[in-house]
């Protein structure tokens, strides 16, 4: 079972519900070790005393918020919570919408919601049902204040199945408009967009539709550079990246293009490969053989 990164309670009207928040993604990206290319040793990076030079322990640090230039004020782990203990410790519904209504633009982080009490008593996992099943039933999710570390987030509770989750919201004002963009009307007539062109392309849409099914997409990129570092390991020098295929040079012709000859060669492929149902899955990457390279030594960086 996953550690929960915060405890607290759902407000939901004069009702609490107390629960712990656990994270919902399964971070899987490559991470590589930034190298002195001179001699192949991993870099390691120091806190360090900007007047004295010395090397600081995390003992030592605090947090300290400039109000004037070369002055701080220290500000604690318990001083940011005793700023507002209920914001802290609360997952606060203000308002329920339709979850139709919130634009896909505005969701950016989930984490589960689960009944904090593990044992048998019979108080918070009811309200905890009575929550789930009432927005399930109405189809409503909750718009949600709550604070995480040391920054406030605006959320939406919603069920998933036998859970609640919680999906941290970007502010209207962290999303940029299009309004700079310089983009074509909505009507598509009177755009250079002919009517069988268009009938095509619905055409094109109709047969590539499916159900959605999230688990039949993979990182194909990440399988295929952990290949090109087994093949390194493997052969013990550099390869050079293949050039792209003529087709897809092809592709990147800037002149005019033929819509209804590139729409009679997509009719009948189902979009090609990405979505091509009945092919099998790739190949799990293959695991790194250990070679002899030097150890990292203690607090070295990772880059991402």
């Amino acid at each position: 079972m996953p550690r929960s990164i915060w405890k607290g309670s759902i407000s939901f009207g004069l009702v609490q519900i107390p629960v712990a928040l656990y994270p919902a993604e399964e971070p899987n990206e490559l991470h590589f070790t930034q190298l002195d290319k001179r001699n192949m040793t991993p870099i390691r990076y120091e806190r360090v005393n900007r007047e004295t030079g010395e090397t600081v322990s995390w003992d030592d640090i605090v947090r300290g918020y400039p109000y004037e230039k070369g002055e701080y004020v220290v500000m604690s782990d318990e001083d940011l919570r005793r700023a507002n203990v209920e914001a802290t410790q609360t997952v606060d519904i203000l308002d329920f919408v339709d979850e139709s209504d919130i634009d896909p633009m505005y969701y950016d982080k989930p984490y589960y919601l689960a009944p904090a009490s593990q044992n048998k008593k019979k108080s918070p996992v009811t309200a905890y049902v009575l929550l789930r099943e009432a927005l399930r039933k109405t189809g409503k999710v909750g718009i949600a204040k709550v604070v995480i570390r040391t920054r406030e987030h605006i959320a939406a509770v919603r069920p998933r199945g036998r859970a609640l989750v919680l999906n941290l919201l970007r502010f209207a004002h962290e999303l940029r408009t299009d309004e700079e963009l310089d983009l074509p009307e909505m009507e598509a007539e009177g755009k250079g967009l002919g009517k069988r062109e268009l009938e095509m392309a619905e055409r094109l849409v109709a047969e590539m539709a499916t159900d959605w099914r999230p688990e039949k997409y993979k990182d194909e990129y990440r399988d295929d550079v952990m290949k090109l570092i087994e093949k390194k390991v493997k052969s013990g020098q550099t390869t050079t990246p293949a050039e792209p295929a003529e087709e897809e040079d092809k592709r990147r012709d800037t002149g005019t293009v033929d819509l209804i000859a590139l729409l009679k060669k997509s009719l009948g492929q189902k979009g090609g490969k990405a979505a091509n149902d009945d092919k099998e899955p790739r190949e799990s990457s293959p695991k790194v053989r250990k070679t002899d390279t030097p150890k990292r030594k203690s607090g070295s960086r990772r880059a991402a």
